[in-house]
């Protein structure tokens, strides 16, 4: 049997890593800042995490939703507290997808309307409602056409309200930031405006967090720059560090019925002592402030490079767009520089390192990317 092919790959295989570095089998190392699409938070094989899952799957590695298992409530515990949405219920799942899948059906058992409000160049998911709601036909099979979708332009207050006053829209749904749309960044008076409405027009707003949250913006949820409450929340990527988990923070409008949402593997042993880990790495060595700290000088040193077109971001989540395709850039930061970058579109790289990411590193970074901008020092 053969795999099937849909993804390009790189010539690389990667079989090691230790904080934001990475080796491949040649042995070659790497300054790893995309994080493996934003997932490695607290850095790669961090002791305290190895230490964690090592010693739940030698206890317990599964056991199914129908016992208790306390460290769900845990990591309840953990979360709120480090959210500020102590107040708020914890729905876990495997995957982002499957928690904006969640958070849509809740939605709509809540309010009994059907019609979703997205925005131009989002990402969700790609599962039935999640790929739906992504602003990307060429991901959307027929089968999953039969969702009603508005897609809106991002940051226009006056096409949100026209939608909503016609009184048929269950949700909207908006991540903290577009990470797939090219580090798109709402403004705080728009998400401000976007929560007023939702209160006055009845819909369910819904923020994913899933690229944007976890520290990643220098605020545990990059929605907090803007200083209001969505009804739900969601999250994975940066969740447990790489072992596959997602999540539904949901407010306490919501009234949960047994059996109205449900999952197999989701909030198992072994992905809560995951998370778990994650969180108590987070608070030790406090990688929120730091993702802020080195993610504000990453900004103000791209800023001084010439020949970008603009740079977006907060934290350690950013953009930087070229006039010109970035593909032969991003092939020397790698081949050459050994530096792995993400990609957003044909123009734009996207930078998401672990959020454990020293200034050192970052000044590493700066200095190789100068190189392949042909910069002098």
């Amino acid at each position: 049997m053969k795999l099937f092919d849909v993804y390009p790959l790189f010539n690389i295989e990667i079989v090691k890593g230790k904080g934001c570095h990475v080796w491949d089998k040649e042995g070659n190392e790497y300054l790893d800042l995309y994080g493996g699409h934003a997932v490695i938070s607290v850095g790669h094989s961090h002791p305290t995490y190895v230490k964690a899952i090592s010693e739940q799957v030698s206890k317990l590695g599964f056991y199914s939703n129908s016992v208790i298992n306390s460290l769900q409530q845990t990591l309840a515990d953990k979360l709120g507290k480090a959210s500020g949405y102590d107040e708020y219920s914890l729905f876990l799942i495997n995957s982002g997808a499957e928690a904006n899948e969640n958070a849509l059906k809740l939605a709509s058992f809540h309010n009994g309307k059907k019609r979703v409000l997205a925005f131009q160049h989002s990402f969700h998911g790609r599962t039935s409602a999640a790929v739906r709601v992504t602003d990307n036909p060429k991901i959307i099979a027929p089968v999953n056409e039969g969702l009603d979708v508005s897609y809106l332009p991002l940051n226009d207050k006056a096409a949100v309200e026209a939608e909503l006053k016609k009184g048929d829209v269950s949700s909207v749904i908006i991540e903290g930031i577009q990470g797939v749309g090219g580090i798109q960044v709402p403004t705080d008076d728009f998400l401000q405006e976007l929560r007023s409405l939702c209160t006055k027009y009845q819909a369910v707003l819904i923020i994913d967090e899933i690229q944007s949250g976890y520290g990643r913006s220098g605020k545990f949820f990059a929605h907090q720059y803007a200083g209001i409450r969505p009804d739900m929340i969601t999250v994975a990527k940066g969740i447990a560090n790489g072992f596959p988990m997602g999540a539904v923070l949901i407010s306490p409008i919501f009234k949960p019925i047994y059996g109205m949402l449900g999952t197999t593997f989701g909030g198992n042993h072994l992905a809560c002592a995951a998370a778990i880990a994650v969180l108590d790495i987070m608070h030790d060595e406090g990688l929120v402030a730091n993702a802020e700290k080195v993610g504000s000088y990453l900004l103000e040193e791209l800023h001084k490079l010439p020949g970008i077109k603009e740079i977006r971001g907060r934290g350690l989540m950013i953009g930087i767009e070229f006039e010109e395709p970035i593909k032969e850039i991003r092939s020397k930061l790698l081949f050459e520089q050994k530096v792995f970058t993400g990609v957003a579109g044909t123009n734009t790289i996207r930078l998401l390192p672990p959020l454990c990411l020293s200034m050192e590193e970052a000044a590493e970074f700066i200095s190789r990317f100068r190189k392949v901008l042909g910069v002098n020092e």
